[in-house]
């Protein structure tokens, strides 16, 4: 049996490199929407869980996490549904199965503190700094690291501040670590 050989001349192997390396380049501002997404959702709730529970006798204060939330779960579900990738690549597929797992453990943070009566902001906040600690080393984006390590600072800060003044430095938080970064991943030049 033969070998069939397609004879390839400069050009085209020139060419066919470049297609190859582009499906594969690593776009690491499409990370930005997830920590826009999150960062504007997270800091609303926890701003209005701050104001309700604060400054009202509303008893549903608690109300805008649970709705915000799956309202983030569900643009996060439609945003990968709708992507469909011709080459996937190990940092994308890497990231997408970290914060998979951390959202589960958002979730069941969320949920072990609710039954305890704890406030859960310290422990989301801490989980949320190691993903974005992490998400910031592996795309090579320092304000987004940088972003990882206030979040990973302020967890550590609501320890030390009374119960009614951590959905207001969790809101802070978010903001400076979700937002600022996640606004810088949106617009550099990388």
């Amino acid at each position: 049996m033969e070998a069939i050989e397609n004879k390839l001349d400069p050009a085209q192997s020139l060419q066919m490199i470049t297609d190859v390396i582009a499906r594969t380049k690593e776009n690491i501002k499409e990370h930005s929407f997830l920590f826009l997404l999150w960062g504007w959702l997270i800091a609303v709730a926890s701003f209005s869980f701050f104001i309700l529970h604060t400054y009202t006798s509303f008893k549903l204060f608690f109300l805008p996490f649970p709705i915000l939330a799956f309202t983030g779960i569900i643009i996060s579900f439609l945003h990968y549904a709708g992507k469909r990738y011709e080459s996937e690549t190990y940092i994308g597929y890497y990231l997408k199965k970290l914060w998979l797992v951390l959202g589960i453990s958002f979730i069941l943070v969320v949920f072990i503190n609710v039954v305890k009566a704890n406030p859960p902001f310290t422990y989301t906040l801490l989980i949320g700094g190691i993903g974005t600690l992490v998400s910031g080393l592996v795309l090579r984006f320092r304000p987004l690291a940088f972003g990882g390590v206030l979040l990973l600072l302020f967890s550590v800060t609501s320890v030390f501040i009374p119960d009614v003044y951590k959905p207001l430095l969790h809101g802070i938080a978010v903001a400076m670590g979700y937002l600022v970064p996640g606004y810088l991943l949106k617009y550099s030049k990388a």
